[in-house]
């Protein structure tokens, strides 16, 4: 299929800790709970005129032809998730949404608004609607009153900041929290990805892998042979938008920043920004053979 330019709403609806119900739960029942779910919130489409693109562990992907329908089909589907709910614990979901040019191809889309839309997804906390100020501007003037502005950003494609809104899906309000608008509230961007590299092997860290462990043990992502390092010795781990050393190790994990300071972790964790290199259970001046580069790939961290 030849590819297109279009303007459509890009929307993402993830299920809140799906570690956790696999955790709680077992995996084959984990998974019936997962599918059920998404089940529920793909039912919605038809009513919308919105299709599936692709469903991406337990989070699916959908796109609308007009912001309106997005923001009917997205409210539809909490409401739905919420009425259906039950077990423990229970299956939540976050919705981000946005509306742009985008990409088409073999019915796949790409493109900022598809990343945009995927950082809102997770920015947006559990049961929470968000989308942005271009999808706010293209409401009907009957669903610009169920959005209210809460934060602000710098979103992908943009150098400019613009607001973040929530969209009020309940047909009670009466718990919300109230929005200081007089604070200035500037939520974390998308600052891209974290590429982590040790000789020739490589593991990216984004929104669709979001750990990755090192260690001796086979099974990690990158596998060292220091016997100074413990078997699963570290995680880098993505939480919202920032990436997070922890060290679970006997010996440590030495960090050197780009600064050219060297910070020894031990059973605890360390914001990882910009770049630097991680040495397990050695300092760089006993020069480890095996040294860790890291670094910020600053494209998208939501690009598919």
């Amino acid at each position: 299929m030849a590819r297109q330019v279009k303007t459509m709403a890009v929307l993402f609806a993830d299920i809140c800790d799906s570690t956790g119900l696999y955790n709680t739960l077992g995996d084959g029942a984990a998974r019936n709970v997962v599918n059920a779910c998404l089940s529920a919130v793909t039912s919605v489409l038809p009513r919308y005129d919105g299709r599936v693109v692709k469903t991406i562990g337990d989070e699916v992907m959908c796109v609308f032809p007009s912001t309106d329908l997005a923001v009917l089909a997205a409210s539809e589907m909490q409401a739905l998730v919420t009425s259906n709910r039950s077990g423990d614990p229970p299956v939540m979901i976050h919705v981000g949404l946005h509306y742009g040019s985008v990409l088409v191809e073999d019915e796949d889309v790409f493109g900022d608004a598809v990343n945009v839309a995927a950082y809102l997804t997770a920015v947006a906390t559990p049961e929470q609607i968000l989308t942005t100020e271009t999808t706010e501007k293209c409401l009907s003037a009957a669903l610009k009153s169920c959005v209210r502005p809460v934060f602000r950003a710098v979103l992908k494609g943009s150098a400019e900041e613009s607001t973040v809104y929530q969209v009020l899906w309940r047909a009670d309000n009466l718990d919300l929290t109230d929005v200081n608008l007089l604070s200035k509230k500037l939520i974390p961007g998308d600052t891209g990805s974290l590429l982590v590299t040790l000789h020739e092997e490589r593991a990216r860290i984004d929104q669709w892998r979001t750990s990755a462990t090192i260690g001796r043990a086979k099974d990690c992502d990158l596998v060292v042979s220091d016997k100074f390092a413990s078997r699963k010795h570290l995680t880098i781990k993505l939480m919202r938008t920032n990436f997070y050393l922890i060290d679970h190790s006997i010996n440590g994990t030495f960090v050197s920043l780009e600064s050219g300071e060297e910070v020894h972790v031990l059973r605890s964790e360390l914001l990882l920004d910009s770049s630097g290199q991680i040495m397990l259970g050695r300092s760089r001046i006993e020069r480890p053979q095996e040294v860790i580069n890291f670094s910020r790939d600053r494209r998208s961290m939501y690009r598919l």
